[in-house]
């Protein structure tokens, strides 16, 4: 598998057997019901014979660890997000998807690689697929494509608007409105399309703006300056303005699983801010260089994810790969810090491969 969850041994060793297993029950019961579990209902799940006095005690000692929390004065117990990552590093069992699971990824991802739009079509029902298995908000993320241009037009929408069209070698079709420059005329329009179909044809469009700029003092007779702003704007909508490597496509979806179960005012708070998050794509870009920082899935809960701090989220990420090993994109899943981590990790895992296979192939 390509994922390892590492073990926090300093802080479990410090750790009784009995401590350890009434940590692991209150965490276990907070991932599978969200509420707090008190010291009488504990003691009758624990394998030991232990008081409800007894677990109270332990359960200080835990407090005082920073691995537990009251939510109020007479409730029972639930995990810090540092005791969830505690958990989640020293106790948690990962383990494989079922073939059914895996068959079910293959059968909804696949198919799509050799459709129109193939990338498009992989990241949606990647993102859907996620969501419905994981009942979080499924996410896929990848950086824009170096796509080779074929043909290039300019179609006026409105006086200061016009729609771009881009063509590229295997006849993807990309569409961006792009604002005009004051004055421009229909014939400027023309002029730009014509300038770049004759003369940059054949290019990537990181290469096309390198070349444009090194084409500007030879072609000011050949090219207005207006039309020249133009093309400059049309490449720039096309290329992006973000750092080279930076993803240039999201996709999130099942916002509406993460409706299920809200239990408080709070927990609405909570998913106003995550919402407001989902929101900025401008930081959600940097869903990649998290991907990015280590091997593998990682998992981010609360305010170690830094995206989704605030609404104290977890998000659950892994990269994938191009042939030269580059990588290019990454999958995900975020929700509630009570994501159930064992299932998630691998499913992330094994879509993240699935995504590399077909994004490899020619398209």
């Amino acid at each position: 598998m390509g994922f390892s969850i590492p073990v926090a041994q300093d802080q479990f060793a410090s750790l009784d057997e009995r401590s350890r297993e009434i940590f692991r029950r209150i965490v276990e019961s907070y991932l599978e019901t969200g509420e707090p579990l008190g010291s009488r209902n504990l003691s009758r799940l624990l394998p030991m014979s232990l008081s409800p006095a007894s677990v109270r005690n332990v359960m200080s000692d835990l407090e005082d660890l920073g691995l537990i929390y009251s939510p109020h004065i007479s409730a029972g117990r639930l995990p810090t997000h540092s005791g969830l990552r505690f958990f989640v590093d020293a106790f948690m069992q990962v383990g494989n998807l079922s073939e059914d699971e895996r068959a079910n990824i293959d059968r909804n991802i696949a198919p799509l690689s050799n459709r129109e739009q193939p990338l498009q079509g992989m990241m949606t029902q990647a993102s859907q697929m996620l969501s419905g298995m994981s009942r979080g908000a499924g996410l896929v993320i990848t950086a824009k494509n170096d796509v080779v241009i074929k043909h290039v037009e300019f179609i006026r929408l409105e006086p200061f608007k016009a729609l771009a069209i881009l063509v590229g070698e295997h006849n993807q079709v990309e569409n961006r409105i792009i604002d005009l420059p004051a004055g421009i005329t229909s014939s400027q329009l023309t002029e730009a399309a014509n300038f770049i179909n004759a003369h940059l044809s054949g290019q990537t469009l990181d290469e096309l703006r390198t070349e444009l700029n090194a084409l500007k003092l030879q072609v000011q007779t050949e090219l207005g300056t207006l039309a020249q702003d133009l093309v400059e704007r049309g490449l720039a909508v096309w290329s992006g303005d973000s750092e080279e490597g930076k993803p240039g496509r999201l996709i999130v979806r099942g916002r509406s699983n993460l409706l299920d179960g809200l239990g408080s005012e709070e927990d609405m708070d909570r998913l106003r801010l995550l919402f407001d998050d989902l929101e900025r794509k401008d930081n959600l870009i940097e869903i990649l260089d998290l991907a990015e920082s280590g091997p593998g899935v990682r998992i981010f809960i609360g305010a170690e994810n830094k995206l989704f701090s605030l609404s104290g989220s977890s998000l659950v990420v892994a990269p994938y790969r191009d042939e030269d090993n580059r990588i290019v994109g990454a999958v995900g899943v975020i929700g509630p810090t009570r994501l159930n981590y064992s299932r998630i990790v691998p499913m992330v895992d094994y879509t993240a491969q699935l995504m590399g296979r077909l994004s490899r192939k020619p398209l």
